[in-house]
């Protein structure tokens, strides 16, 4: 599966971002957004089964001041993943990537998806997405 990311850009902190993810020639089972910033772990933002939208966040987007600033949807019909990014702040600097399993239409993937790096087979080449205050 071929990924390509968009909607990345500078930014001031308080906006918002729409980041795109096309899959060709299908969109899988599992989903995923992660961000990496320089010198930092790659970590999970969310993930998502396409077959029926259940979506599974990372726990640190629980914590009280990240409520509600990420959202991953998909639209079936383009095959495309999207994360809806609000209140970007300067900690937010990272290239962000997405992800997906090896479980194409027709296959019996997993019904729950895990936000764990190693589970994601194809890889985009990231979108950038700069944050200044």
């Amino acid at each position: 599966v071929h990924l390509v990311e968009s909607g990345g850009g500078s930014v001031q902190a308080g906006g918002s971002l729409r980041l795109s993810c096309a899959a060709s020639p299908y969109s899988t089972n599992c989903m995923a957004w992660f961000r990496q910033s320089p010198g930092e772990k790659r970590e999970g933002i969310a993930v998502i089964h396409t077959p029926d939208g259940r979506t599974t966040y990372a726990s640190s987007t629980y914590a009280s001041s990240q409520v509600g600033r990420f959202t991953i949807s998909h639209d079936n019909a383009e095959n495309t993943v999207y994360l809806q990014v609000n209140n970007l702040q300067p900690e937010d600097t990272a290239m962000y990537y997405c992800a997906a399993d090896a479980f194409g239409p027709g296959d019996y993937g997993p019904v729950e998806c895990i936000l764990f790096s190693d589970l994601f087979d194809s890889w985009g080449q990231g979108t950038q997405v700069t944050v200044s205050s």
